[in-house]
């Protein structure tokens, strides 16, 4: 192999050591709207993504079903699901869950089956870390369940469902009963965590991924963590070593910190996302930690803004460093591209996706602008292709 002449080999090495990096960063992936479809929408849409640049390209409605408003694909990227946020399935009281097979080429997605979410209102989903059960959480049963999945991807019939119980807030209006928010497998799958905002707690199930089966552990009250009254959890995040936990109050517009002491979690800290002397009405909405682990976002609803906080890694506190517009109306969901280079934001009520460039050295967003156009968009998805 020749090389221009004058070219040093330090040059030469510097040259190679920066391609490698731009070829790690320059990743491309599918990114799904899932999306409410009694506004306009038809179901699920499909975008090539690129993030290097940050840009994103339509691919159209990937399929149609019915409220698709949470979704997780898995690991391979061979498979997508979706809960259909409904009250009745088939005659039941259920919403659904449809699993779909991933046209890496195209985006478009093909129905595999549908089974009961086996409670009304699912309202998010998760797999567990072996891929080979889905956890969906129940809004309106203030139930969870574990769909087995199969080989080739499609869902069975529930292996096991559990009805969350506690004392329920103190807000009546919203805190009425038990309400299942959230749900995700513990790191060594031997738990799954669900987030209740009716009962103020994160409880906390055993879990045998040999069976698919949820139990409570003995005493209840030690397998949950549990927040002031009102707060109302809606979605959590950890720290990548387990040692703290995040929880998001949707009803006080929170973060609420637990340092995990052997599974038993404590509360260290509780920190405001809106600003100060806010009077409006604000539902906060989604929580996502940066992959460096630095820093921390969550969404505002009402306020419409995203709000970022820095992370101290010995103490797992949070400090409060900006909130951004998200360019539109009720943003129910966010997403950082698995790089982090990138933070789009779905806002529902207008029906568009914003994005902002992620600086990496102190978390700051910056307005990119809106950069899609989706009928009640709730819920972005990354599959990588490369």
């Amino acid at each position: 192999m020749r090389f221009t002449k004058g070219l040093s080999q330090v040059s030469l090495a510097v040259l190679l050591v920066l391609s490698a990096a731009q070829l790690c960063f320059a990743k491309h992936y599918l990114m799904y709207v899932g999306t409410y479809t009694n506004k306009g929408s038809k179901g699920i849409y499909a975008y090539r993504y690129d993030s290097a640049s940050g840009k994103l390209e339509a691919l159209g409605l990937a399929t149609e079903t019915d409220n698709p408003s949470f979704l997780v694909a898995d690991s391979a990227g061979k498979h997508l699901y979706a809960v259909n946020e409904n009250q009745t399935f088939h005659g039941e009281a259920s919403g659904g869950v449809t699993a779909f097979a991933i046209d890496r080429k195209t985006g478009k997605l093909t129905s595999l089956n549908q089974v009961a979410s086996r409670g009304t209102d699912p309202c998010h989903i998760s797999l567990d870390r072996t891929g080979k059960y889905i956890l969906v959480a129940n809004y309106s049963g203030g139930n969870v369940a574990v769909l087995p999945v199969a080989a080739d991807g499609r869902l069975g019939q529930a292996s096991s469902v559990m009805q969350d119980e506690g004392a329920v807030g103190p807000n009546h209006e919203r805190q009425d009963k038990a309400h299942a928010h959230w749900i995700e497998a513990s790191a060594r799958n031997r738990f799954v965590y669900v987030a209740d905002l009716g009962l103020d707690r994160v409880l906390v199930y055993k879990f045998d991924a040999s069976k698919g089966a949820l139990s409570r552990g003995e005493p209840a009250n030690f397998f949950s963590a549990v927040v002031a009254p009102g707060i109302g959890p809606r979605h959590v995040t950890f720290s990548a070593d387990g040692k703290f936990m995040y929880v998001l109050g949707e009803l006080d517009s929170s973060v609420t910190v637990f340092a995990n002491d052997k599974e038993t979690y404590r509360s260290i800290q509780k920190i405001s996302a809106l600003p100060s002397g806010f009077s409006g009405k604000n539902d906060a909405a989604e929580i996502s930690r940066h992959p460096n682990g630095k820093f921390l976002y969550t969404s505002n609803r009402g306020d419409d803004s995203i709000a970022q906080f820095t992370v101290d890694q010995a103490s797992g506190k949070l400090t409060f460093v900006q909130r951004v517009s998200t360019g539109g109306k009720t943003p129910r969901h966010f997403a950082i591209d698995p790089d982090g280079t990138h933070l789009l934001a779905a806002n529902e009520d207008s029906g568009n996706v914003v994005e902002f460039t992620i600086d990496q050295k102190s978390g700051q967003l910056k307005t990119v602008g809106e950069v899609a156009k989706v009928p009640s968009a709730v819920c972005l998805v990354f599959v990588a292709l490369d």
